[in-house]
């Protein structure tokens, strides 16, 4: 059974280059939905897979690429979309 979060990602998340890596990262582990710069800063992302490689793709995001600066990351459960592919917004 698939599993299903929304994340927002927040700290120095914009202009380091995190929605293309998250992307390159969600298509090694598997994980389809979407990332997208939100106007507060943050970053937001909607993730659905395997629940091992949510999990994965959750503890990236923790860390996120080399630039970025994370001080927090909110999960919450959502509803799988059936999503095909990883999206940048």
């Amino acid at each position: 059974m698939p599993r299903a979060v929304d994340v927002t990602v927040t700290g120095m998340v914009q202009g380091v280059f995190f929605r293309a890596e998250a992307q390159q990262e969600a298509y090694r582990l598997g994980v389809a939905g979407w990332v997208r710069n939100e106007p507060d800063g943050t970053v937001a992302a909607h993730l659905e897979g395997a629940p091992g490689a949510v999990e994965a793709m959750v503890a990236w995001c923790r860390e996120g690429p080399r630039r970025a600066r994370v001080e927090r990351v909110d999960v919450r459960d959502a509803e799988a979309t059936g999503a095909k592919g990883f999206d940048v917004e």
